[in-house]
């Protein structure tokens, strides 16, 4: 069936409309996050200045540094800034304890100064350290460099006044509303359902048309919509991430491992929905292939396909009493089309591709099924 003609050349634009919404709308939503993260890091910035020179010592020599730690610990989320800024603070210590090993052991040279160095680099690769890692030859060599003959004292105000700043970056990411991730992780769970339910309905609109398609846009959205799975994963992430040590996740309650639960689901329907997208292709624009899709199957197969994407297109705005039949629906179109396809006869030597299909939309149906659970995250 339509073998005969070559796949239509992949064009740049690509993608679905509502993959498109999905990406604007958080992309929206992260640009508003991003100057909020900005404004917050411009007041620890300046609360840190502004505190340094009342710091004990030799430390009051080095303001600069303070606002420094501050941006070092301003994240995205709470968590975050705390783990970002005790790593910090390891690294620099362990890097300055390095660099004064050297200054009394030998003097700075390239042979020792490069030696130290790489000595730096290894540390870094210490398990918990994570982000600390690249300020550990960092500060050796800021103290070897900027300390000099005055090692001690610098190593001091360093250490001191960097993690005054990062107790300011905490603080104020703690106390000036703490980033809360919930709607833009929903957001993205919804947008992928809608973008799922589309590329299946567009799939089973395919089939009804005069082959080869005049509509192909389906036929290449597969790599994007594992693109766009992979992308609501990470935003489920950061919405767990999010919450720990939050003040706010009191008044903004969410059951997270609901997310984790609908992205369990949607992950595997993807990979289902590509499998198909890619035997549907195949069967439409190559001619290399050793299987097909009878044409006696296409009406079946198109309303299955079609019934499981309104589904999918109705999970997140339907309510339940809609959603049950819509299911019902889905079920019964896909076994009205297994049983067509049981009773058709086929030539000899013909592979058909029909059985994969149904086979597809029953582990969807079975994914998004009321209760479904899919593996561990």
């Amino acid at each position: 069936m339509g073998n005969s003609q070559a796949r239509p050349a992949v064009r740049w634009a690509r993608g679905t409309q509502y993959l498109k919404q999905a990406v604007e709308g958080l992309s929206t939503a992260f640009a508003a996050q991003r100057l909020q993260l900005a404004a917050k890091a411009a007041l620890a910035a300046g609360l840190a200045f502004l505190i340094a020179p009342v710091m004990p010592g030799a430390a009051a020599n080095y303001p600069y540094y303070a606002p420094l730690g501050a941006l070092v610990a301003m994240y995205h989320n709470v968590a975050g800034s705390v783990r970002n800024g005790v790593q910090a603070l390891v690294g620099l210590t362990v890097g300055i304890g390095l660099a004064v090993i050297l200054v009394n052991i030998a003097d700075p040279s390239p042979l020792t100064v490069a030696l130290f160095m790489g000595i730096g680099v290894l540390l870094g690769g210490i398990r918990g350290i994570g982000s600390g890692s690249d300020w550990i030859p960092t500060a050796a060599l800021l103290v070897l460099l900027v300390g000099g003959n005055n090692a001690d004292d610098f190593s001091f105000g360093y250490l001191v006044q960097m993690g005054v700043g990062v107790g300011v970056g905490i603080a104020v990411n703690f106390l000036v509303f703490p980033p809360l991730h919930l709607k833009a992780a929903a957001a993205s769970l919804d947008s992928l359902r809608l973008a799922l339910g589309q590329q299946l309905t567009d799939m089973g609109a395919a089939l009804k048309e005069e082959w080869p398609p005049e509509h192909e846009e389906w036929s290449r959205r597969s790599e994007e919509l594992a693109s766009a799975t992979g992308s609501v994963r990470h935003l489920v992430k950061e919405a767990d991430a999010s919450r720990r040590a939050n003040p706010r996740r009191r008044l903004h309650p969410r059951d997270i491992d609901v997310d984790y639960r609908n992205l369990r689901q949607l992950e595997r329907v993807t990979f289902h929905i590509q499998d198909m997208t890619d035997v549907l292709s195949d069967v439409i624009w190559e001619s290399d292939v050793p299987y097909t899709v009878p044409l006696q199957d296409n009406e079946p197969l198109a309303d299955a396909i079609t019934a499981t994407g309104n589904l999918l297109r109705s999970v997140s705005d339907a309510d339940t009493e809609e959603q049950e039949e819509l299911l019902r629906a889905a079920t019964a179109a896909v076994e009205t089309a297994m049983a067509a396809t049981a009773a058709r006869e086929l030539d000899e030597g013909a592979v058909p591709a029909s059985e994969s299909i149904i086979l597809s939309l029953h582990r969807i149906l079975r994914a998004v099924r009321p209760g479904a659970e899919g593996p561990p995250s």
